[in-house]
């Protein structure tokens, strides 16, 4: 009997063991994931932070720009100039475009229109390749 009661101790033991162990690595995983967590939490808030500085900075240049636009400080001269250039072409564009728009109004009477209208572009079809018949 003394070696069944030798197996049982140490199958005991071992299962003490194991179950030590398998305590202590459910712990450092629960501990991992909880800092994994945190990590990534501080992470987002962080991006938030920065996508809010963003959005800000574009504010305080837009009403910079309403406020100073004509009388701008010199190291804002340059920028605030490309900007009213920018709104400039913008607005011909648009100018362009309604023109264009209301164009469309007059398709049907072509004599009357003053807009020119554009060629459309007529495409060729490619050619069949067909093989030659010999001559027999």
């Amino acid at each position: 009997m003394s070696n069944y009661d030798d197996f049982r101790k140490k199958a005991k033991d071992a299962l003490d063991t194991l179950a030590d162990v398998s305590v202590e690595a459910y712990r450092l995983a629960e501990e991992k994931a909880r800092v994994f967590a945190k990590r990534a939490k501080l992470t987002a808030g962080i991006a938030n932070e920065r996508a809010v500085i963003r959005r800000l900075k574009v504010e305080i240049g837009g009403t910079y720009y309403k406020l100073y636009k004509d009388t701008p400080d010199e190291a804002l001269k340059q920028q605030c100039e490309e900007i009213t250039a920018s709104l400039d072409r913008i607005a011909a564009k648009q100018r362009e475009l309604e023109e264009l728009r209301n164009c469309n109004s007059c398709e049907d009477e072509f004599e009357d229109c003053t807009c020119e209208p554009e060629e459309e572009e007529v495409k060729e079809e490619p050619k069949k390749k067909t093989r030659k018949k010999k001559a027999e």
